[in-house]
């Protein structure tokens, strides 16, 4: 996909009005369980945005290890984990740290990714470096919030 992915959180927050958590169990289940209460103590609509590996992605190390499949997204910033809600005194809460691991390492352990590479290395390496500026803007304009 050559365009940016699209920030359904980001589009959900826009209203204002919504409860937003954007989680992945493997990475941080606490996140995940306070996200899930804050979501149904919400008075309002409540949308939890979940990073779920599938066999699809082709996980180089196999489905057996999905839960650290889910680390390794946030740990390189591919997936940011954050709530949002709208009836605290500061609505926005980034859990994420700042990435740990190279964006394209990441990239790299999933054959939807690494065959770009493979098949046509001049478009995937243009490709993942936009991917990898993208994520961290991301970072960026959600730890400034």
């Amino acid at each position: 996909k050559k365009s940016r992915k699209k920030d359904l959180g980001a589009i959900m927050m826009s209203y204002g009005n919504v409860y937003v958590a954007q989680v992945a169990m493997g990475a941080d289940p606490a996140q995940l369980v306070k996200a899930v209460k804050e979501a149904e103590e919400f008075d309002g609509p409540s949308v939890i945005i979940a990073y779920t590996p599938c066999s699809s992605h082709g996980i180089c190390v196999g489905m057996q290890k999905v839960q650290e499949e889910m680390k390794r997204a946030v740990d390189s910033g591919y997936w940011l984990l954050y709530r949002y809600n709208p009836a605290d005194e500061t609505p926005f809460h980034l859990d994420s740290k700042a990435p740990s691991m190279p964006y394209t390492e990441f990239l790299e352990g999933e054959v939807r990714y690494s065959s770009l590479h493979r098949s046509f290395p001049e478009n995937a390496d243009k490709y993942f470096a936009q991917g990898a500026k993208d994520a961290e803007d991301r970072y960026k304009k959600y730890s400034e919030k």
